[in-house]
This record gives structure tokens, sequence and C-alpha cells, in this order.
């Protein structure tokens, strides 16, 4: 398994931008696909990026296409979210995750972070 720790959270206004990052500790980081996922207060977690370990696949969910980029570097252990355009219901803590398997379900995620917050206001 990765020890994952996420950072770049912060609070913007809408249509602004923020990078989020995602250090891994552990030799096996470039095996593992590797997700960002999101919490808002009374929600439940749900899938927000993902990308293959070798960085050749990525998805989204709807809510984020066009405006969110996912990427990773494997020699540096770390995975990013480059978020544009973003609005207020974007608002959530921002957990990257990791998975064995293909998915975009939040369950099939592990190794969570402590989260970073994202806060836009309108």
């Amino acid at each position: 398994q990765v020890q994952l720790v996420e950072s770049g959270g912060g609070l913007v206004q809408a249509g602004g931008s923020l990078r989020l990052s995602c250090a891994a500790s552990g030799r096996t980081f470039s095996t593992y696909n590797m997700g960002w996922l999101r919490q808002a207060p009374g929600k439940e977690r749900e899938f927000v990026a993902a990308i293959s370990w070798s960085g050749g696949s990525t998805t989204y969910a709807d809510s984020v296409k066009g405006r969110f980029t996912i990427s990773r570097d494997n020699a540096k252990n770390t995975v990013y979210l480059e978020m544009n355009s973003l609005k207020p219901e974007d608002t959530a803590v921002y957990y990257c995750g990791s998975a064995v398997r293909w998915s975009v379900r939040s369950r099939d995620f592990g190794s969570w972070g402590q989260g970073t917050q994202v806060t836009v206001s309108s």
C-alpha cells in the first residue's frame, strides 16, 4: 500500500483555479491507478477523476469534465488535480486514493490521506 498526503486546497472565488497535489510514499506508487474524490458536508464521497498507473488513461466525472485535469509524475510519486473555472458546488474536502483496478467507484479507492479543503466563494 501507499501512504498519501494531499495539499494545495484553499479559498478561491468562482471562476478561479487551484492545483491540488497528492504525495505518495512507498515504492509501489507507479503500480497503482490513482484517483481524486471529494466529499461535501452532508454528502457521500464522490468520484472526481482517475488516472491509470502509467498515466496513459484518464477519466472524469461529468460534473468536472472540461474543467479539471488529473496528471501524475511517477518519478516524484505525486498525482495532481488542476482545477479551473471553479464553481461554488466544487466546495468539498478533496482526497486522493489508490486503486488496484481501474474504477470510477469511490469504494474501490483506498489509502486515503487527510484530505485538503477547497472552498469556492460565489
